[in-house]
């Protein structure tokens, strides 16, 4: 499969590929991968897919960890990953509190558009996998297709009847990579 040819997903990270916490994760510690989203990132890997991670990490403009507790726990994702035959080719995130107005931080659509023009892979063509009503927002306005887990803020943001009856919904980041490779 040459360069032209990968097909490219994005991922949220909290409550998609790890346990997420209204307390935020701050530590390597605290960065438990969910049941079976390793095996499924490593899945989309073995398929051909680029893996893009697109998340929201406030915590650091609210002083609850630093740049290097955040590169910490990224480095136990792909080591994590890697053990496993997986790998994610693109990771970016925001720093920034809600108050700050960026455009990155989801539900605005630039950390998408950052890892689709990495790829060079036309919005439209790339589903983003969340598990909140942001991350859903910032794919629609990136232009590209939503799937909800029910991990994480997932069962939440279902039952909270703001997504459309066309979203896809799965019970987890493992099921959504079954499905789409089927």
């Amino acid at each position: 499969m040459d360069e032209t040819e990968m097909k490219l997903i994005i991922l949220d990270r909290d409550g998609v590929i790890n346990q997420d916490s209204d307390s935020y994760i701050r530590s390597p510690e605290e960065w438990v991968p969910l049941p079976a989203s390793l095996a499924a990132i490593a899945l989309l890997a073995r398929a051909g897919y680029r893996i893009g991670v697109a998340t929201n990490q406030s915590g650091i403009a609210r002083g609850l960890f630093d740049r290097q507790a955040l590169d910490l726990m990224h480095d136990k994702m792909r080591n994590l990953l890697r053990q496993r035959g997986g790998r994610i080719d693109y990771l970016t995130f925001c720093p920034h509190g809600p108050e700050e107005g960026c455009g990155c931080r989801k539900p605005q659509p630039g950390m998408l558009l950052e890892i689709c023009r990495h790829f060079a892979t036309p919005p439209g063509e790339t589903t983003m996998v969340g598990d909140s009503l942001t991350d859903y927002q910032a794919a629609t306005r990136a232009g590209m297709r939503f799937a909800l887990v029910l991990t994480g803020k997932g069962r939440r943001t279902l039952e909270q009847g703001k997504l459309p009856s066309s979203v896809a919904v799965h019970s987890n980041l493992h099921e959504f990579v079954k499905n789409l490779l089927q």
